[in-house]
């Protein structure tokens, strides 16, 4: 007599696919971004162009694991870590279309910006993309490894983003006083850094929701 397969073998292929394409559409997410920011740097149009188009694919892919996410949880009525691992592959996805969206609004920023002389004050931009690129790398990092103490750190580094922003912002302001002319390059680069600000953002919820997977704990705003 022949064993039928069990049904968590099946449930854990669905789950794997489901983690798969969670990790594609951060791929893109991350690769918009990246040509977003270059696009702006390099006064490159072309990559500010891809990077819009690449939002395209992470939209669709939102709804591919929404619903993959649903039928994952009728049919299988998952339980206890199952069921952690994916209601928060499901909380992931906005996040993740979120920080492609930020790429987007850098992108079409930048595209502005490139049709005016060139702003020294550009580089302001460039730590402030280490930061939050970096912490929507580990975020996801944590998240595939569960990794919950990469998670945590990544959480605590949110304020050091936040901080700047706030300094970055305030040198433009300035600037903008200063230089009245180039007055809507300087509200851009403000706009831009709002952006990459809002990434960090996206990429403390993926934590926390990474260790909430992990460790079945809700670190949300927690002091």
């Amino acid at each position: 007599m022949v064993t039928p397969k069990h049904i968590l073998g099946t449930f854990d292929e669905a789950l794997s696919d489901l983690r798969n394409d969670l990790l594609t559409m951060a791929g893109l997410s991350e690769r918009g971004l990246y040509r977003a920011i270059n696009g702006l740097l390099q006064r490159d149009d072309s990559l500010c162009t891809k990077a819009i188009v690449d939002d395209e694919e992470v939209d669709q892919l939102e709804k591919q694991i929404d619903k993959a996410g649903l039928e994952i949880l009728v049919r299988y009525q998952p339980v206890a870590s199952d069921l952690r691992q994916v209601i928060s592959a499901m909380k992931l996805s906005p996040n993740i279309e979120r920080v492609a969206d930020e790429a987007t609004n850098i992108a079409e920023r930048a595209l502005k910006l490139n049709g005016h002389p060139p702003l020294a004050e550009v580089n302001l931009m460039v730590p402030i993309q280490a930061h939050a690129m970096s912490m929507f790398k580990d975020s996801m990092d944590a998240f595939v490894r569960e990794d919950v103490e990469l998670a945590r750190a990544v959480v605590s580094r949110d304020k050091q983003l936040d901080d700047m922003n706030a300094s970055a912002n305030r040198q433009l302001t300035e600037r903008m006083m200063q230089d009245r002319d180039q007055l809507r390059g300087y509200l851009n680069l403000i706009l831009i850094s709002r952006c990459l600000e809002r990434v960090g953002d996206h990429a403390t919820n993926i934590a926390e929701d990474a260790v909430y997977a992990a460790a079945a704990e809700d670190i949300r705003h927690q002091a």
